[in-house]
Protein backbone atom coordinates (compact mmCIF):
# COMPACT_ATOMS: atom_id res chain seq x y z
CA UNK A 1 0.00 0.00 0.00
CA UNK A 2 2.74 2.24 1.22
CA UNK A 3 4.59 1.66 -2.02
CA UNK A 4 1.72 2.14 -4.20
CA UNK A 5 1.21 5.71 -2.38
CA UNK A 6 5.35 6.63 -3.02
CA UNK A 7 4.74 5.74 -6.48
CA UNK A 8 1.38 7.76 -6.85
CA UNK A 9 3.18 10.49 -5.17
CA UNK A 10 6.25 10.42 -7.57
CA UNK A 11 4.05 10.35 -10.81
CA UNK A 12 2.49 13.18 -9.65
CA UNK A 13 6.03 15.20 -8.59
CA UNK A 14 7.06 14.44 -12.28
CA UNK A 15 4.05 15.67 -13.87
CA UNK A 16 3.82 18.85 -11.52
CA UNK A 17 7.88 19.77 -12.32
CA UNK A 18 6.93 19.22 -15.96
CA UNK A 19 4.16 21.61 -16.46
CA UNK A 20 6.38 24.11 -14.38
CA UNK A 21 9.61 23.62 -17.22
CA UNK A 22 7.45 23.62 -19.84
CA UNK A 23 6.00 26.81 -18.79
CA UNK A 24 9.18 28.47 -17.66
CA UNK A 25 11.61 27.35 -19.97
CA UNK A 26 11.32 29.17 -23.23
CA UNK A 27 10.25 28.12 -26.60
CA UNK A 28 12.85 28.58 -28.32
CA UNK A 29 15.37 28.19 -25.76
CA UNK A 30 17.03 31.67 -26.74
CA UNK A 31 14.12 34.21 -25.63
CA UNK A 32 12.97 36.20 -28.73
CA UNK A 33 14.16 39.89 -29.35
CA UNK A 34 12.05 42.29 -28.56
CA UNK A 35 10.55 44.67 -31.02
CA UNK A 36 12.09 47.87 -31.85
CA UNK A 37 9.73 50.54 -30.42
CA UNK A 38 9.73 52.00 -33.91
CA UNK A 39 8.70 48.75 -35.41
CA UNK A 40 5.10 48.10 -36.79
CA UNK A 41 3.43 45.63 -34.49
CA UNK A 42 -0.03 44.33 -34.55
CA UNK A 43 -2.11 43.04 -31.59
CA UNK A 44 -2.88 39.46 -31.02
CA UNK A 45 -5.30 38.05 -28.75
CA UNK A 46 -4.99 34.43 -26.63
CA UNK A 47 -8.68 33.37 -25.94
CA UNK A 48 -8.74 31.04 -23.16
CA UNK A 49 -11.67 28.55 -21.76
CA UNK A 50 -11.49 26.07 -18.80
CA UNK A 51 -9.52 23.74 -20.76
CA UNK A 52 -9.01 25.26 -24.58
CA UNK A 53 -7.23 28.28 -26.05
CA UNK A 54 -7.88 29.84 -29.13
CA UNK A 55 -6.38 32.76 -30.95
CA UNK A 56 -7.14 35.68 -32.69
CA UNK A 57 -5.95 37.42 -35.51
CA UNK A 58 -6.92 40.70 -36.41
CA UNK A 59 -9.20 40.61 -39.65
CA UNK A 60 -7.03 43.38 -41.69
CA UNK A 61 -6.90 43.10 -44.83
CA UNK A 62 -3.54 41.25 -44.97
CA UNK A 63 -5.04 38.30 -43.02
CA UNK A 64 -7.71 38.08 -45.78
CA UNK A 65 -5.76 37.41 -48.41
CA UNK A 66 -3.44 35.20 -46.62
CA UNK A 67 -6.45 33.07 -45.66
CA UNK A 68 -7.98 33.81 -49.02
CA UNK A 69 -8.54 29.92 -49.18
CA UNK A 70 -11.62 29.69 -47.12
CA UNK A 71 -13.62 31.68 -49.44
CA UNK A 72 -14.01 28.89 -51.31
CA UNK A 73 -15.40 27.18 -48.37
CA UNK A 74 -18.73 29.07 -48.05
CA UNK A 75 -16.87 30.49 -44.89
CA UNK A 76 -18.21 34.47 -44.55
CA UNK A 77 -13.68 35.71 -44.29
CA UNK A 78 -15.16 38.92 -46.02
CA UNK A 79 -18.26 39.47 -43.31
CA UNK A 80 -18.14 43.35 -42.82
CA UNK A 81 -18.21 43.43 -39.41
CA UNK A 82 -16.13 40.79 -38.28
CA UNK A 83 -12.67 42.37 -36.72
CA UNK A 84 -10.92 38.81 -35.51
CA UNK A 85 -10.26 35.58 -37.55
CA UNK A 86 -10.42 32.97 -34.62
CA UNK A 87 -8.83 29.85 -35.41
CA UNK A 88 -8.60 26.73 -32.47
CA UNK A 89 -7.01 23.26 -33.05
CA UNK A 90 -8.27 20.28 -31.59
CA UNK A 91 -8.91 16.36 -30.98
CA UNK A 92 -11.52 15.32 -33.87
CA UNK A 93 -14.27 13.35 -31.37
CA UNK A 94 -14.54 16.19 -28.69
CA UNK A 95 -14.55 19.40 -30.29
CA UNK A 96 -17.10 17.81 -32.79
CA UNK A 97 -19.37 16.23 -30.21
CA UNK A 98 -19.04 18.51 -27.20
CA UNK A 99 -20.32 22.12 -28.21
CA UNK A 100 -21.21 22.21 -24.51
CA UNK A 101 -20.22 21.31 -21.23
CA UNK A 102 -24.18 19.61 -21.65
CA UNK A 103 -23.17 17.37 -24.09
CA UNK A 104 -20.57 16.04 -23.03
CA UNK A 105 -19.85 11.77 -23.90
CA UNK A 106 -18.31 9.50 -22.15
CA UNK A 107 -16.74 8.34 -26.09
CA UNK A 108 -14.77 11.57 -27.05
CA UNK A 109 -13.38 12.17 -23.66
CA UNK A 110 -12.27 8.72 -23.93
CA UNK A 111 -10.41 9.69 -27.38
CA UNK A 112 -9.22 12.76 -26.15
CA UNK A 113 -7.41 11.38 -23.37
CA UNK A 114 -5.89 8.50 -25.88
CA UNK A 115 -5.43 9.62 -29.61
CA UNK A 116 -8.00 10.92 -32.14
CA UNK A 117 -7.58 12.67 -35.29
CA UNK A 118 -7.60 16.15 -35.47
CA UNK A 119 -9.35 19.55 -36.80
CA UNK A 120 -9.29 23.11 -36.95
CA UNK A 121 -12.19 25.55 -35.75
CA UNK A 122 -12.39 28.52 -37.92
CA UNK A 123 -14.70 31.92 -36.45
CA UNK A 124 -15.24 35.18 -36.87
CA UNK A 125 -15.73 37.60 -34.29
CA UNK A 126 -16.63 41.37 -33.65
CA UNK A 127 -15.17 43.60 -30.96
CA UNK A 128 -13.52 41.76 -28.28
CA UNK A 129 -13.36 44.09 -25.04
CA UNK A 130 -10.17 44.20 -22.94
CA UNK A 131 -9.34 43.62 -20.39
CA UNK A 132 -11.10 40.34 -19.07
CA UNK A 133 -10.16 36.85 -18.05
CA UNK A 134 -10.64 34.93 -19.92
CA UNK A 135 -8.50 37.11 -23.10
CA UNK A 136 -4.68 37.78 -22.84
CA UNK A 137 -3.68 40.51 -25.59
CA UNK A 138 0.23 40.80 -26.86
CA UNK A 139 1.80 42.85 -29.27
CA UNK A 140 4.03 40.54 -32.90
CA UNK A 141 6.03 42.05 -35.15
CA UNK A 142 5.22 42.09 -38.88
CA UNK A 143 7.30 39.24 -39.31
CA UNK A 144 6.14 37.50 -36.18
CA UNK A 145 2.57 37.83 -37.79
CA UNK A 146 3.75 36.41 -41.18
CA UNK A 147 5.17 33.69 -39.45
CA UNK A 148 2.50 32.94 -37.39
CA UNK A 149 -0.11 33.01 -40.60
CA UNK A 150 1.96 30.18 -42.14
CA UNK A 151 2.05 27.89 -39.28
CA UNK A 152 -2.03 28.08 -39.24
CA UNK A 153 -2.16 27.85 -42.86
CA UNK A 154 -0.19 24.72 -43.01
CA UNK A 155 -1.78 23.21 -39.81
CA UNK A 156 -4.85 22.83 -42.73
CA UNK A 157 -5.07 19.10 -44.44
CA UNK A 158 -5.30 19.94 -48.25
CA UNK A 159 -6.94 17.65 -50.92
CA UNK A 160 -5.51 19.06 -54.73
CA UNK A 161 -4.45 22.47 -52.93
CA UNK A 162 -7.53 22.97 -51.48
CA UNK A 163 -8.33 22.81 -47.71
CA UNK A 164 -10.89 20.20 -46.79
CA UNK A 165 -13.76 21.68 -44.51
CA UNK A 166 -15.93 18.98 -42.97
CA UNK A 167 -19.84 18.94 -44.12
CA UNK A 168 -22.23 20.25 -41.59
CA UNK A 169 -20.17 20.84 -38.99
CA UNK A 170 -19.77 23.93 -36.90
CA UNK A 171 -21.50 25.71 -33.85
CA UNK A 172 -23.35 28.36 -35.43
CA UNK A 173 -24.32 30.12 -38.83
CA UNK A 174 -20.76 31.17 -39.53
CA UNK A 175 -17.97 28.93 -37.63
CA UNK A 176 -16.96 26.00 -39.78
CA UNK A 177 -14.71 23.22 -39.05
CA UNK A 178 -11.48 21.99 -40.91
CA UNK A 179 -9.52 18.67 -41.45
CA UNK A 180 -6.28 19.21 -39.54
CA UNK A 181 -2.80 17.81 -39.84
CA UNK A 182 -1.12 16.21 -36.67
CA UNK A 183 -3.14 13.92 -33.94
CA UNK A 184 -4.35 14.92 -31.13
CA UNK A 185 -3.46 13.35 -27.52
CA UNK A 186 -3.75 14.59 -23.52
CA UNK A 187 -0.24 15.73 -23.57
CA UNK A 188 0.01 17.21 -26.68
CA UNK A 189 -3.24 19.14 -27.73
CA UNK A 190 -5.16 22.04 -28.35
CA UNK A 191 -2.84 24.05 -25.93
CA UNK A 192 0.70 22.77 -27.14
CA UNK A 193 -0.80 23.60 -30.81
CA UNK A 194 -1.54 26.77 -29.87
CA UNK A 195 1.68 27.01 -27.73
CA UNK A 196 3.51 25.86 -30.74
CA UNK A 197 1.86 28.85 -32.94
CA UNK A 198 2.75 31.42 -31.02
CA UNK A 199 6.54 30.07 -30.07
CA UNK A 200 7.50 33.50 -32.15
CA UNK A 201 5.98 35.73 -29.32
CA UNK A 202 7.66 33.28 -26.75
CA UNK A 203 6.13 30.75 -24.85
CA UNK A 204 7.17 27.57 -22.76
CA UNK A 205 8.30 24.08 -24.40
CA UNK A 206 5.15 22.63 -23.32
CA UNK A 207 1.81 24.25 -22.02
CA UNK A 208 -1.29 21.70 -21.77
CA UNK A 209 -3.62 24.00 -20.22
CA UNK A 210 -4.63 27.32 -20.73
CA UNK A 211 -3.71 28.62 -17.45
CA UNK A 212 0.16 27.40 -17.99
CA UNK A 213 -0.15 28.97 -21.75
CA UNK A 214 -1.32 32.70 -19.96
CA UNK A 215 1.22 32.33 -17.48
CA UNK A 216 4.00 31.53 -20.00
CA UNK A 217 2.66 34.56 -22.40
CA UNK A 218 2.76 36.73 -19.53
CA UNK A 219 6.57 35.76 -18.40
CA UNK A 220 7.99 36.26 -21.90
CA UNK A 221 6.10 39.38 -23.42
Amino acid sequence: MRTGIRWLLRIVFLLVLSAACGTFIPRPLIAPVEASSAAVTHRILLLSGPIHTDIAIPLDAETRAAFSFLDNTGFPLGHPNAEWLIIGWGGRAFYLETPTWAELKPLPVLRALTIDRSVLHVDLAGHITEPQSTVTAFNVSEDQLVQLRDFISESFVRDAGAVVPIPDAGYGEIDRFFEARGYFNALFGCNTWTAAALRSAGTGIWNPLPQALRLSVAVYN
